[in-house]
């Protein structure tokens, strides 16, 4: 499955930036060893049920270390039987453009 996530803290610095909470959290996806993306709006991650999700609350657990209210959307593609699919969804639509 793929998991699209972001948490959003309601906790900001002095400027009104999330991104050492967000950071934290991207940390943990890292250390998991999980396939990942990491873009503007969502990380991506890529695994199995149990592993994506212990890792996605992991990753809300340390941003609630510095937020009193954390808020959390995510999107799931769950497809049993196929991984390496965050490159390779893009690939074929990439396909598709270059035709």
């Amino acid at each position: 499955m793929i998991v699209a996530f972001s948490i959003s803290p309601t906790a900001a610095d002095e400027t009104g930036s999330v991104s050492e909470a967000v950071a934290a959290a991207v940390r943990v996806v890292k250390e998991s060893g999980l396939p990942y993306e990491l873009n503007s709006m969502f990380t991506n991650v890529e695994g199995e049920w149990d592993e994506v999700m212990a890792v996605v609350k992991r990753a809300v657990d340390v941003v609630a270390e510095v937020s009193p209210r954390v808020g959390l959307v995510l999107k799931a593609d769950i497809r049993p039987g196929w991984d390496g699919q965050l490159s390779a969804k893009v690939e074929r639509v990439e396909r598709l453009l270059d035709q």
